[in-house]
């Protein structure tokens, strides 16, 4: 048989999705994969009830349904303080990994050099593969997980043609401040390069901190790619509904990639989720009350346990030291933790380029009484887990 694709061969299987397997296997709480164990709110499913019975069981337009775009675009227009088109600068794509595949497929040629702040969610390296590209990774330093500007700069020099940039960032938990973004900003335009945002967490922003929009900073709209997704916003992660915002000239390249890569998103979803887009800013001001509540109690359970963490200022993870128990393989660790304790987590090292084997995502988007179970079982890992 002739050889597969040479740039696939070294992928692996989502580590994320893997320890969901290996939660469900021994019965552990699974705080590994980020999805909610709640409902989506009450005036959206009513609306989905509704649209199932419908005419809203056929294509929508590819590029996404006339009214849910109009819908994001004056949603998202009011957030980044920009006026959004929704007729050529939004794309509504299948869940936020397709709008960064198809960001990245529109600016990519082979053989070209995104760089990628580590650590990083673990679509994003995979992600420059497909489009052809070489992801180069900037680290970012603990404890508030800082870069090096001129380490970022470098990378542009090396000939990097975009920043991927996840703000909230999903490991980490760190929120981008504007100082850094405007640093961020002035090495792009001076490189003249492109920004790719993942903005998917940006309403659980905790205080003080502020979500900063890259495409509102002054001279980043015409090369900033916004990615985003309704899925943690809403509670929907299953419904696979995500968007892009750009500029017209890079969104009418987008949409054709997003036609050959998927024709378009749900229909029916698509109708559905105007009710939640529509909401007044209550709802986000609850939502982010909520998910603050429940930053508090996690990281008051962990403390309790004897855990050592980085807490989050934003999005709904949190990054655990395991150096303690001096595991050569966190992989390893987390599979213990879900057999032993009873709680699923997912291993640092799938984060990070580094060589980092000694930290753990748990998250917390779930229903507080999971979370308080998921923390009583945490109470015994120094008993039922033992240092090697």
């Amino acid at each position: 048989m002739r050889s597969l694709s040479k740039r696939t061969e070294n992928f692996t299987d989502s580590v994320i999705r893997r320890m969901t397997r290996v939660s469900n296997k021994y019965g552990a709480i699974n705080l590994s994969q980020g999805f909610p164990d709640f409902e989506p709110p009450e005036e959206v499913l009513k609306r989905l009830r509704e649209v199932s019975h419908e005419d809203y069981h056929q294509y929508s337009i590819t590029w996404g349904a006339q009214n849910t775009r109009k819908a994001l675009a004056k949603k998202e227009s009011l957030l980044m303080g920009i006026e959004i088109d929704p007729e050529k600068e939004v794309v509504i794509t299948c869940g936020g990994t397709e709008a960064m595949m198809a960001a990245m497929m529109t600016i990519c040629n082979p053989g070209d050099k995104i760089a990628v702040f580590s650590p990083f969610y673990e679509n994003y390296g995979a992600d420059a593969i497909l489009s052809g590209a070489e992801p180069i990774y900037v680290p970012l330093k603990p404890p508030v997980f800082t870069f090096d500007p001129q380490v970022l700069e470098q990378t542009f020099r090396d000939g990097a043609k975009a920043l991927i940039l996840c703000n909230p960032s999903n490991p980490s938990g760190k929120v981008f401040t504007y100082q850094e973004m405007e640093l961020i900003a002035d090495i792009v335009k001076k490189y003249d390069a492109y920004v790719v945002t993942d903005e998917v967490y940006e309403h659980i922003v905790y205080a003080p901190n502020k979500m900063i929009y890259m495409a509102s900073l002054p001279g980043m709209r015409e090369r900033t790619i916004s990615t985003g997704s309704l899925s943690k916003t809403y509670s929907i992660t299953g419904w696979r509904l995500g968007y892009t915002i750009a500029p017209e000239e890079i969104t009418e390249r987008i949409k054709k990639v997003h036609d050959f890569l998927t024709v378009g998103a749900a229909a029916p979803l698509q109708e559905a989720v105007v009710t939640g887009l529509n909401f007044g800013q209550k709802y986000y001001d609850d939502l982010l009350e909520m998910y603050t509540k429940k930053r508090e109690l996690f990281c008051s359970g962990l403390e309790n346990a004897g855990l050592k963490y980085y807490k989050p200022q934003g999005a709904y993870y949190v990054l655990v030291d395991i150096s303690e128990w001096n595991y050569e393989s966190d992989l390893e660790f987390c599979t213990d933790l879900a057999e032993k304790v009873g709680v699923g987590a997912v291993p640092g090292s799938s984060f990070f380029h580094e060589n980092v084997n000694h930290l753990i995502r748990f998250h917390f988007a779930k229903k507080n009484e999971t979370l308080i179970s998921a923390l009583e079982r945490l109470e015994s890992i120094h008993q039922k887990i033992r240092r090697r």
